[in-house]
């Protein structure tokens, strides 16, 4: 016996007519990037809400406009990383597409930077370089024939020879030079004959081949505008950096998943390949970017004000030695604060010398580099002081010398001797007096480790030794802040330093490129090959939650009052961003666009990438 279902049947359809298709049928949907979030209506995500606009509009019959970017919040019920996770990639994205040439242009010039002194010695070996003699002229008839030479100048500084074929350099104030240059005058110092006469840059005497290396890595020659640049690009590659390391190491799971992380993957292509080259060779190249970009911003222009100020506020500057005598003849008592706290940074020097012999000396090419003509400006320009100065930080327009103006007793050579008797080794920079009442100073020059740079002051009626700063007491932060400038620079442990600078820049320089390729590859279809790329879906934000936004409100106003740059120009990119979606909701959802290209390669499970 049957029994009869008592639920109404829909009434079957005329024989011959076309089941009518379901809308998934009838559109169905276009392939999503890999690294957008998954569509409404994807596995593990829920369904679009009513009335919201279909995920898959009509294709305009040209097949010329972008897709359209969802202005709707992604779904409430991820967890806050995976809300946090897609709004974090399109600041990534963003921000690597219109910031990467500020990066890429202060990485080719960093690179040329690092190896200025090779090419200084090269380009001035006529000058730079002596015959070895038999024995050296005093120091005194050395700078008496460079100040013979050009008697328009007035004595500043001088460096004797930092080994036995190296010439004396003797930099002397002149009129009509610009701010912080000086006129190097090199003398052979076992004939005393005047070899040249170049400009000199920065208390590291910088001659004009790094000077011009310098400055076009610091401002490309358009002075303070110029700046603008280079702050730019340190205020936000250490983010862009940051950002990709963490979207990179939370990517998909897979059994190989720290080989994926470190090195490329193979047997992949397209856009896949390309992200696996920029993701991989970024992580490495990651630590070394965060290092610069902190040691590039201590210099800048405006976050450099900050990082001076807060230096201050922390007692983490760099000490420096009294110069001025008082009546008995010894140092004043005025100086900076050694950063401990308590006391002064002046250790005079009662039981005589200090074993420095394990330090060794240094070739000149090693002596240390000023980084004012670097990348920051001298302090009366509005510059950081970094504390590498020394006693001879600046020394245009001090006065300095002239030859033959009474200095109330020895000479540079008692002057030298009195310093080499405490201890100091290797290169060092002789600073004159600039008013009668002060004391010569000797600063050691060697950036290269073991970092010698002991300061002493020599009272130049007596000979005495009245001050001293030796660079073991300085406070810690000053010693990184000196290594980690140093190391920026390549000096810091020579040609290995300047080998690893080259392969960070040559990875940073490829991780760009490889996120423009990506770019490319993420444009719409063939038939507008020249479109751009398709940005990240809208409404992340939204989908955070409200603790974690309001905490990364605040993180972002603490940045930004520290970095202005990097905070005007993410309230730009913010104000550009709104703008472009209030025009695209006037456009309104039926507005039709073309349908995205698919991706080169479908994405192998279980270790979809991002």
């Amino acid at each position: 016996m049957t029994t009869s279902d008592p639920r109404p049947r829909p009434p079957a359809p005329p024989t011959g007519a076309a089941e009518a298709p379901t809308p998934e049928a009838a559109a169905p949907p276009a392939p999503a990037a890999p690294d957008s979030p998954p569509p409404a209506g994807a596995s593990g995500a829920p369904a679009s809400a009513p009335g919201a606009p279909s995920a898959a509009p009509p294709a305009d019959p040209a097949g010329a406009a972008l897709p359209p970017v969802p202005d709707s919040p992604p779904p409430a019920s991820r967890s806050a990383w995976g809300a946090l996770r897609p709004a974090l990639l399109r600041l990534h994205f963003y921000a690597g597409v219109l910031v990467a040439p500020f990066i890429l242009v202060a990485a080719v010039t960093g690179l040329l930077y690092v190896y200025t002194p090779q090419i200084e010695q090269a380009v001035y070996a006529d000058v730079l370089r002596v015959p070895v003699g038999d024995a050296a002229l005093p120091l005194d008839e050395q700078i008496g024939a460079a100040t013979a030479a050009h008697p328009e100048g007035t004595l500043s500084a001088v460096r004797p020879g930092a080994d036995p074929g190296a010439s004396t350099r003797v930099l002397l104030d002149v009129p009509g030079l610009a701010e912080s240059h000086r006129l190097g005058v090199f003398v052979d110092p076992y004939t005393g004959e005047v070899l040249g006469a170049l400009d000199s840059y920065g208390s590291s005497a910088a001659l004009p081949v790094r000077s011009w290396i310098s400055e076009f890595h610091r401002h490309l020659h358009l002075g303070d505008v110029g700046r603008i640049y280079s702050e730019l690009a340190a205020s936000w590659v250490w983010l862009v950096a940051a950002g990709g390391v963490v979207l990179w190491v939370t990517r998909g799971r897979s059994r190989r998943r720290a080989r994926r992380l470190l090195l490329p993957e193979t047997g992949v292509r397209g856009r896949r390949r390309t992200m696996s080259w920029h993701g991989s060779v970024g992580l490495w190249v990651a630590v070394f970017v965060l290092a610069i970009s902190a040691t590039g911003l201590s210099w800048s222009q405006y976050a450099g004000a900050n990082i001076t100020w807060i230096r201050e506020q922390l007692a983490w500057t760099t000490p420096t030695v009294a110069t001025e005598i008082d009546a008995e003849g010894g140092a004043a008592a005025a100086g900076a604060d050694s950063g401990d706290g308590g006391g002064t940074s002046h250790h005079r020097r009662d039981d005589g010398a200090v074993d420095h012999s394990e330090h060794g000396g240094a070739p000149a090419d090693e002596a240390a580099v000023d980084h004012s003509e670097h990348g920051g400006a001298p302090p009366e320009e509005g510059g950081t002081d970094h504390g590498e100065h020394g006693a001879g930080a600046d020394h245009s327009g001090h006065g300095g010398v002239p030859i033959g103006a009474p200095t109330g007793g020895p000479g540079a050579d008692r002057v030298l001797e009195a310093a080499r008797g405490t201890g100091l080794v290797g290169p060092v920079e002789i600073t004159f007096p600039a008013e009668a009442g002060t004391a010569h100073t000797v600063t050691e020059t060697q950036s290269r480790w073991p970092t010698q740079r002991d300061v002493v002051a020599v009272d130049g009626a007596t000979g005495e030794v009245t001050d001293e700063v030796l660079f073991a007491d300085h406070p810690v932060m000053a010693k990184l802040t000196r290594w980690g400038i140093d190391a920026h620079m390549g000096l810091l442990f020579g040609l290995p330093n300047q080998l690893v600078l080259t392969a960070v820049a040559a990875g940073l320089i490829g991780v760009m490129l490889w996120g423009y390729r990506m770019w490319w590859q993420r444009r719409p279809t063939t038939a507008s090959a020249f479109a751009f790329g398709r940005p990240y879906p809208r409404g992340a934000w939204r989908a955070i939650p409200l603790p974690a936004r309001a905490a990364l409100l605040v993180a972002a106003v603490v940045v930004g009052y520290l970095m202005p740059l990097l905070g005007i120009s993410l309230l730009v990119f913010v104000a550009v961003d709104l703008l472009l979606a209030a025009r695209h909701r006037r456009r309104g959802p039926g507005t039709p666009a073309r349908t995205p290209a698919p991706p080169d390669t479908p994405d192998p499970a279980p270790n979809p990438v991002p």
